[in-house]
C-alpha cells in the first residue's frame, strides 16, 4: 500500500486490511516519494487521470497555467515533485494496481 500516514482514507484500508487479516506493507509518500519512472510505470496502468487527486490543497495551490497543462507526459513528473497529490491509497496486488478505499471494492479485489 502506497499512500500518506496520516490520510483518512488510508486509515480507513488499514484498518480494513487489518479485520481482513490481509498482510501489507505500507509506503509513506512523504518519507520514500515515488520517482517519475515509478509513477510512468503506474500511469500507463491506471492512467495518469486517475492517479491525479485534485481535490487536495497541493492541487489547488498550484499555478492555473500548471493545472492546465497537465497531460501524459509530465504528469509523472509533476507528482513526483508533490506526490501528496497521488490518490491514495495506491495499492497493488500481483501487479494489479488499485486507487482509492471502499470497502466493496476491497472485498472484490481481494477476492
Amino acid at each position: 500500500m502506497h499512500g500518506i500516514a496520516n490520510c483518512d482514507s488510508i486509515k480507513k484500508a488499514k484498518q480494513w486490511l487489518a479485520e481482513a487479516g490481509i498482510e501489507y506493507r505500507f509506503r509513506d509518500y512523504k518519507k520514500q516519494p515515488p520517482c517519475a519512472a515509478e509513477l510512468q510505470t503506474w500511469a500507463e496502468l491506471l492512467g495518469w487521470e486517475t492517479l491525479l487527486n485534485k481535490r487536495g490543497t497541493t492541487w489547488r495551490k498550484l499555478d492555473p497555467a500548471v493545472q492546465a497543462s497537465i497531460n501524459a507526459d509530465n504528469a509523472p513528473q509533476l507528482l513526483a515533485d508533490h506526490p501528496s497529490m497521488i490518490k491514495r491509497p495506491l495499492l497493488i496486488k500481483d501487479g494489479q494496481p488499485l486507487v482509492g478505499f471502499k470497502a466493496v471494492t476491497y472485498e472484490q479485489f481481494f477476492a
